[in-house]
């Protein structure tokens, strides 16, 4: 029971805050400066959206944890605002106030950790005239492997690009074959192959591996560029090996195999979100400052058609005024500068995209609240 209590008397310490505090500050500052070198998106995966900072030697995969991330300081922040609350604040009418802005702080907490762990961004590109069910993770790939047997339909089975590791082996109840990795490169550069000059071997023995060349390049951390993954893999039936194919997320078609008279499909791709409807895109616009290449205002008009619920219905996407639909939120993000017909789309699906409109709004009827309730009783006392 002691030990409850002093581990409670902890939890509940203004010291603990100050500590937390104190660590925010510093994983703030280290994680801005390792965006420099490891970019936005691994720098707030490491040091922000983690409950450890870890560190790795040169040699070796060891992990050895370093520092509270993100996660664990607003973990602690939470536990120590709600325990500090049962001990210290006995709830009278004076301090209504102090309640509701507390509680808008622990609101606010948790919908930033629920948007952090169950948000998704993805995009969404569109020319005049095209229409898509799906958006696409421009930063996460995968392995895909197609059965085009149904007519109506066909059934894609996908694997993480997670699992792309050299020599790794892959096996799906689905798939009628094992993949094996035989090289994986996380950034590569693709080139047409030159048969007369060639002195070492294709990557892959059939499909479009015959013909090019494949390279590794380090991976990029900048935020205008992409990472564009290639694996050689090799497929394995039940009478043995198939040979081996070049996937990458550069190649747009996908290569034909055969297992028991039967065909299939495999490539790599950027990461698909599917959804119930379909967005087309009629009309993109797109205007500049006169005499400037300068954006002022790009939008676009687009039809949305759910074969679901029989909406038939056309939409205008600008900045500043997103489509909101199914739980997701559109916005117009960029364009394409070499073709003006091509209009690019930000998806966001966020589930607790309410929370700090909520807790915003609590914290502020909290302190207007706490306000009053003071100035009233000091204008009783001025008054008496």
């Amino acid at each position: 029971m002691r030990a409850i209590k002093a581990a409670f008397k902890i939890l509940s310490s203004l010291k603990l805050t100050v500590v937390c505090l104190c660590c925010a500050l510093v994983l703030v500052f280290v994680g801005t400066l390792a965006q420099v070198e490891q970019g936005l998106y691994l720098a707030q995966a490491r040091y922000f959206q983690s409950f450890m900072v870890y560190w790795s030697p040169s040699q070796g995969g060891l992990r050895i944890p370093v520092f509270p991330g993100g996660y664990f300081i607003g973990t602690v922040l939470l536990v120590n605002l709600i325990a500090a609350h049962s001990v210290r604040f006995t709830f009278t009418k004076k301090k209504i106030g102090i309640f509701m802005v507390h509680a808008g702080i622990i609101l606010l907490l948790l919908g930033q950790l629920t948007t952090e762990l169950f948000s998704i961004e993805s995009h969404m590109r569109l020319t005049e005239g095209e229409s898509k069910s799906y958006s696409e993770n421009g930063r996460r790939s995968e392995l895909v492997v197609i059965d085009p047997s149904d007519p109506t339909s066909d059934e894609v089975i996908s694997i993480p690009e997670s699992r792309l590791k050299s020599n790794a082996t892959i096996d799906h109840p689905r798939i009628p074959v094992t993949i094996k990795v035989r090289s994986y490169f996380p950034n590569s550069r693709l080139s047409r192959r030159a048969p007369m000059m060639a002195t070492t071997p294709p990557p892959a023995s059939h499909g479009l591996g015959q013909t090019i060349e494949v390279a590794a390049v380090p991976p990029t951390v900048k935020m205008d560029e992409r990472n564009l993954p290639s694996a050689v893999v090799e497929l394995v039936g039940p009478s043995g090996s198939l040979g081996t194919w070049l996937v990458s997320s550069v190649l747009e078609d996908f290569q034909e195999f055969e297992v028991g008279g039967k065909a299939f499909k495999i490539g790599m791709r950027f990461e698909r979100y599917y959804k119930p409807f379909n967005l087309e895109l009629q009309q993109f616009t797109h205007e500049k400052y006169r005499g400037t290449e300068i954006p002022k205002n790009f939008a676009s008009r687009v039809r949305l058609k759910n074969l679901q619920t029989g909406e038939d219905r056309e939409v205008s996407i600008y900045m500043n005024n997103p489509l909101r639909y199914g739980g997701e939120t559109f916005y117009q993000s960029g364009f394409d500068d070499k073709d003006p017909r091509v209009t690019i789309l930000q998806v966001v699906r966020n589930p607790s995209w309410i929370t700090p409109y909520v807790a915003c709004t609590l914290s502020g009827a909290g302190l207007l609240v706490q306000f009053l309730t003071h100035l009233i009783g000091f204008a009783k006392r001025r008054k008496s």
